[in-house]
């Protein structure tokens, strides 16, 4: 019988590779959900239930994109900077829905720029020829 951690330590880095593709483009598509839902809510209000669902996915979305991004650089297929990078945009989830309320908007709209600036750049690389084999 074999254990999940010994399954992960089968995957090849060309499945990584695409799982980390994967999920970063989902994670861009999640953020661009957000700031459509996000607009929706000014100035009559709006959609708060779906921003916040949105969120959720947005954490899952990030975490395995990180995830992904930890595994390539552990087997020396992704440089570190990749990897960290993508581990603080899956950190800066949790502050985005932290700082998310109404008298918090000041650091949640910076912040959300921010972290779609990191989502972006560990898209664009990972599309790119930036991971090796």
């Amino acid at each position: 019988m074999t254990t999940r951690a010994a399954t992960l330590g089968t995957t090849s880095p060309d499945t990584l590779q695409r799982a980390l593709r994967m999920s970063a483009v989902l994670t861009v598509v999640s953020l661009a959900f957000q700031f459509v839902t996000a607009g929706q809510l000014f100035p009559q209000g709006g959609p708060e239930e779906l921003h916040a669902g949105g969120a959720i996915v947005l954490h899952v979305l990030s975490g395995l994109t990180a995830i992904a991004a930890v595994l390539l650089w552990r087997r020396s297929a992704a440089p570190p900077w990749a990897a960290v990078l993508a581990v603080v945009v899956f950190v800066l989830t949790f502050v985005q829905a932290a700082t998310g309320g109404r008298d918090t908007l000041w650091v949640h709209v910076p912040g959300a720029m921010v972290l779609t600036v990191g989502a972006a750049w560990v898209m664009v690389w990972s599309l790119g020829r930036g991971t090796r084999t």
